[in-house]
């Protein structure tokens, strides 16, 4: 469910023209809709509402300041990949004791800034993290809070780059190391073990995977209270997926009854980590038609949006739903849907079925609110997009389009010295 509809003809971001926003603030542009930020947000934490739980956002999914302020609002917490995220979620005002950090490569200087805002705790993914963790905390007089990424050799059925639960992904420790990570944690001055982490990857679309790990991780949980081990906390990640085409997601009451019910009479504290599945389907990208071009071959409709805006595509071969701003009835052809960055991987959209659109027109990527502008970069030296949230009537900058003078200020020192 989100608020992109048509009205009149014409493609709507809750009350306002997505045509009056891109004539007002350019293309590319992407645009989130507040209301359905809302909305799966409150589908998602009221399944598990039979359990005590802590619902935190995925920062990578989307990452945008105003966004994460609105999700804060709502009563979500965050879990951050790194101490840019940190800084985010603290500036959004996201109590730091509703933050969880994971990642495989975290610095010395971000444990230490995470330390210092007190989260609630590190999920932590090697005996070398622990320890580094460890004496760090010791340094600065502090008590970590952790728990250990397991990984359950679990397959999620997804794409093999997002796919994070397997024993050849770089991922946490298996079972056997676990146990004894937890002994050596156990033991070390400044570390206070206090939950079990899992996550097995991203856009699952059936919830097996989830319950095959569960069933693993309890299992775990049994042998680590007979050791002595007391957790309170059990961080059971995000990956519901979205359906960008045909897919057919498990809805999250489904999901969180299936959890619940398998969850029963334990006395954990569910953490739960969604990204993709509150924020996909909250955002489009809106990119104008710049050129059309026919070859002997193929069709191409160039547009002002690139492999730089949007990677997934380029990335993963992901399928996004792309739409006239306003319909005219025009017969289909095969086409592409390419950008101006000079790399053949450059695409939105390949052997795609659209209207015969003409140069000027405006088109609209969906489910683009996840993975997006997080994933987006500079290259070709490409002015990033800007990012509006619609809330209703009200329009919100949540971020002004880069201006070449952004592109260089870094580098500007160099040469004016």
């Amino acid at each position: 469910m989100h608020y992109f509809e048509y009205k009149n003809g014409e493609l709507y971001a809750e009350n306002v023209k997505v045509a009056d926003l891109a004539a007002t603030y350019g293309t590319p542009l992407y645009v989130y809709s507040a209301a359905t930020l809302r909305r799966h947000f409150e589908a998602f934490d009221s399944a598990f509402e039979g359990i005590e739980h802590i619902t935190c956002f995925s920062v990578k999914a989307n990452s945008n300041l105003k966004l994460l302020q609105l999700l804060g609002e709502q009563g979500a917490g965050m879990d951050i990949v790194s101490g840019g995220e940190l800084f985010r979620a603290l500036k959004a005002g996201i109590p730091a004791d509703k933050i969880v950090y994971s990642g495989v490569g975290k610095r010395t200087e971000e444990i230490e800034e995470a330390l210092l805002a007190g989260i609630l705790m590190f999920n932590v993914e090697s005996m070398g993290e622990l320890e580094r963790i460890n004496a760090v905390a010791k340094d600065l007089g502090k008590v970590a809070r952790i728990s250990l990424r397991i990984n359950p050799d679990v397959d999620p059925k997804t794409h093999p780059y997002i796919s994070t639960g397997m024993k050849k992904n770089k991922f946490g420790l298996d079972i056997e190391q676990s146990l004894l990570a937890y002994k050596a944690a156990a033991e070390m001055e400044a570390i206070e073990p206090i939950g079990i982490d899992c996550h097995i990857g991203s856009q699952l679309t059936t919830i097996e995977p989830f319950l095959e790990a569960l069933d693993k991780i309890m299992a775990f949980h049994k042998r680590l209270t007979e050791a002595g081990i007391t957790v309170k906390y059990l961080d059971l990640g995000g990956g519901l997926g979205i359906p960008y085409d045909a897919e057919e997601p498990p809805h999250p009451t489904e999901f969180g009854k299936a959890i619940t019910d398998a969850l029963a009479g334990t006395d954990l504290t569910l953490i739960l980590e969604p990204g993709r599945v509150i924020a996909g389907n909250s955002g489009i990208l809106v990119t104008n038609v710049v050129y059309t071009k026919t070859t002997p071959s193929k069709h191409f409709v160039i547009v002002d949006s690139a492999m730089n805006d949007l990677a997934r595509p380029s990335l993963y071969g992901s399928y996004h739903l792309i739409s006239e701003v306003a319909p005219k009835g025009r017969p289909e052809k095969n086409v592409d849907v390419v950008g101006p960055i000079c790399e053949s991987t450059d695409f939105l959209a390949r052997d795609r079925d659209l209207p015969d659109v003409e140069p000027g027109e405006l088109l609209a990527v969906f489910s683009a609110g996840a993975y997006g502008f997080t994933m987006s970069s500079n290259y070709n030296s490409r002015a990033r997009a800007a990012e509006i949230i619609v809330d209703g009537d009200k329009v919100i900058v949540a971020r002004k389009r880069e201006t070449y003078r952004d592109l260089v200020e870094l580098e500007l020192e160099s040469i004016e010295g």
